[in-house]
């Protein structure tokens, strides 16, 4: 790729780096990007949250009110077994305690006569008294009464879970796949005994602490344990296994990958999960008759329909009990989140992220990013942002659109914001190309006019006007000799690179000499000095152009012939001479030129270097107007249809005039110039010796052909 296709290229290059380097984002997904789409889904619930359906759950709260009626927690255990019987005796489904009974009650009559320091007959009818956790653990044996326990990251169990279920796994092994915790904190042994199921009450709250899914299934130390919502259902309905269906069963796609858990089997409900085994919980407002301060059970100050037949969870919301959980609607306590758990499950109300989420939004990102460049390109900024903000207003909608109509979670905010960040990417890169190819415009047009020029006109605005005067100037003409058939034979991507890298360094040295270039023809320049601006020295600075020129496009040469690029060499003539200078273009056009002879014999010079062999050939009325000017004479010069000559020289540091060559070749000049025989002599023994200086050759060769003195006719221009 060329240089300026790479530069024409690279916004759309470097925009699709930013989508790669946001699509790599997205694929190793920190968890910024995960709390943000959080929030999203929150947002949906909130705006949209789950109609409650009537369904058969009922919570016993345990309320500040209970507390103020009753008495602080935790309550004598025989008052939970009265509580246990009459709600047994209101044919409760099942009750499911969301709370934690490890330890022993203390105001049980047989903890107080071991605590307490009393007579001997008091402490035997205390010990004679109904001990309070046996009439809780009998009134759960006579009931449906599941215990609630609390996995831990400790490992450590208070206790041993009974058998109450069994677990039917379809698939890959789903244990891989589980939240698992290698300690548990459970209810008394005699309690889980007598219950009909335990489950954890544990939830799964993402990083912010929220809680957006909820484990079905967890596992301690290995073995599956059931949460307390799942052995709620699965006692109600008189169910003793649980199927866990995981990737690899015939009815779930998993293209050959172990993808994790899919659904969790209880009874006739179907529970869809994520590979973790949780539930993505759809939040609601349980409804105030959802709710049965325990106060009332206690008193039996409730209807007698209140729960019949339906799952009754015992649970705490006062806020002392530290039972407070963070929904996506705000702080909430868990028995509730129990409830609502339950209740989504029998109304079959679900929202899913599934396993294709990821890469669906991935493809979705990338499609979206690529759509983005190409408007950007194609219909301009203004409609492209128009199109660009119409796009991401529809991946919201539609996102929301999934939420509300089939309960998919599918994040529309981060391709969103992706999507806008490549249109700024673009959007500024291509104000950059834009300002860039401005800036390359004028820079390149400024290089044909020279800066003195343009600094002149800035200071002396009249100079715009028309008009000239007579003034001596000095130009300097260069030429590549070999170009043209360089050309034929080049491709242009190569040819015009090479041409504009020449021709650049050519132009700079003329400026940086105070030249000012009237003219670019092809490989070929021409320069004058002395104009606009004054410049006494414009002889000194044509020569020192010239040799610069003369040095740089050696070196240039040389360092392409390396690379396959054979160049000829550069001729460059230098002559001072009168001539008119002005603005001559016309009312319409500004046209700051010169007109004259000089001009002419300037540009003949330099293909006077053609015959001599020489590179750079310079008249006598420059050189003589520079101070300690060191060369060595051509000859006197008769152009075409010129009556008389110029003499010519060739320019030579000042430290290779003492040489043997140099001054070699001064003596044969002089001997050329008396038209002395024994020039030929002189000439061939200095040419045996040097044999690569075109000028010895070219006298040389001159004299064997018949051409005496030092006269040197020119049959073209």
């Amino acid at each position: 790729m060329t240089r300026n296709r790479w530069k024409s290229m690279s916004p759309i290059l470097v925009t699709a780096l930013v989508l790669l380097a946001a699509i790599g984002g997205r694929v190793a997904e920190p968890p910024l990007i995960e709390d943000v789409r959080n929030s999203i889904f929150d947002f949906y619930q909130r705006v949209q949250p789950r109609e409650i359906k009537d369904v058969p759950v009922q919570v016993v709260d345990i309320d500040e009110d209970s507390l103020g009626l009753v008495g602080q927690w935790p309550w004598p255990r025989d008052m939970l077994a009265e509580m246990v019987e009459r709600l047994t005796h209101a044919k409760a489904a099942v009750i499911a305690f969301d709370v934690l009974l490890s330890e022993e009650d203390r105001t049980s009559p047989s903890q107080i006569a071991k605590r307490a320091t009393l007579p001997p007959n008091i402490q035997a009818e205390l010990a004679a008294l109904p001990d309070h956790d046996r009439l809780l653990s009998e009134a759960i044996a006579r009931s449906r009464v599941v215990m609630g326990l609390a996995l831990t990251n400790k490992e450590k169990n208070t206790g041993v879970l009974p058998p109450k279920y069994g677990f039917a796994l379809a698939g890959d092994d789903p244990k891989r796949f589980r939240l698992d915790f290698p300690g548990a904190l459970t209810s008394l042994e005699s309690f889980d005994q007598a219950a009909q199921g335990a489950g954890a009450m544990n939830f799964s709250p993402d990083q912010d602490g929220v809680v957006r899914r909820v484990p079905v299934i967890m596992l301690n130390g290995g073995k599956i344990i059931p949460s307390l919502a799942a052995e709620a259902l699965r006692v109600a309905q008189g169910e003793s296994t649980y199927v866990v269906k995981a990737a690899g069963t015939s009815s779930e796609t998993s293209f050959g990958a172990q993808t994790g858990v899919s659904s969790v089997a209880i009874g006739n409900f179907q529970v869809p999960t994520d590979a973790n085994g949780r539930l993505w919980m759809y939040f609601g407002r349980l409804p105030e008759r959802s709710k049965t301060p325990a106060w009332k059970v206690i008193r039996e100050e409730f209807s007698p329909d209140t729960f019949q037949g339906k799952i009754v969870l015992v649970g705490a919301s006062a806020t002392g009990l530290l039972d407070l959980r963070f929904s996506p609607l705000g702080s909430m306590p868990g028995v509730e989140m129990q409830a609502q758990l339950i209740g989504q499950i029998l109304g079959s109300q679900y929202i899913a992220r599934p396993d294709w989420a990821d890469g669906a939004e991935i493809l979705f990102l990338l499609g979206l990013g690529v759509v983005v460049i190409a408007l950007s390109y194609v219909m301009g900024p203004v409609w492209s942002l128009v199109f660009g903000v119409g796009i991401v207003l529809a991946a919201i909608a539609g996102s929301f659109a999934l939420f509300s109509f089939k309960g998919l979670l599918l994040d529309p905010l981060y391709p969103s914001i992706t999507a806008i960040f490549v249109f700024l990417s673009c959007s500024v890169l291509r104000h950059l190309q834009t300002e860039r190819e401005g800036r390359w415009i004028r820079n390149a047009f400024s290089q044909y006019v020279s800066p003195n020029f343009v600094d002149e006109l800035i200071r002396n605005p009249r100079q715009m006007e028309l008009g000239g005067e007579r003034r001596v100037l000095s130009f300097l003409f260069s030429d590549l000799a070999g170009f043209t058939p360089l050309v034929e034979r080049s491709e242009p991507g190569t040819l015009i690179p090479l041409l504009n890298e020449y021709l650049n360094e050519m132009v700079q040295i003329g400026f940086r000499h105070g030249g000012t270039l009237d003219a670019i023809v092809g490989d070929a320049t021409a320069f004058f000095f002395n104009a606009p601006v004054a410049q006494p020295d414009h002889a000194q600075r044509a020569v020192a152009c010239a040799l610069e020129m003369d040095a740089f496009a050696k070196s240039f040469a040389a360092k392409k012939k390396l690379h396959g690029l054979p160049l000829g060499r550069t001729r460059i003539g230098v002559h001072t001479g009168p001539v008119i200078i002005g603005n001559m273009g016309g009312d319409v056009l500004f046209n700051y030129a010169a007109h004259g002879d000089a001009i002419n014999t300037a540009s003949r010079m330099e293909g006077v270097n053609k015959y001599l062999g020489t590179n750079v050939c310079i008249s006598m009325e420059t050189a003589t107007l520079v101070p300690h000017f060191s060369g060595r004479p051509v000859g006197i010069i008769v152009l075409k249809g010129k009556t008389s000559g110029i003499v010519a020289f060739e320019p030579v540091p000042a430290e290779d005039m003492e040489t043997d060559r140099v001054g070699g070749y001064l003596n044969a000049y002089d001997l050329v110039a008396a038209e002395d025989p024994a020039a030929i002599e002189v000439l061939q023994t200095l040419n045996e010796a040097y044999p690569d200086d075109p000028l010895i050759k070219f006298h040389r060769d001159r004299l064997w052909s018949g051409h005496m003195g030092p006269m040197i006719h020119m049959d073209e221009k």
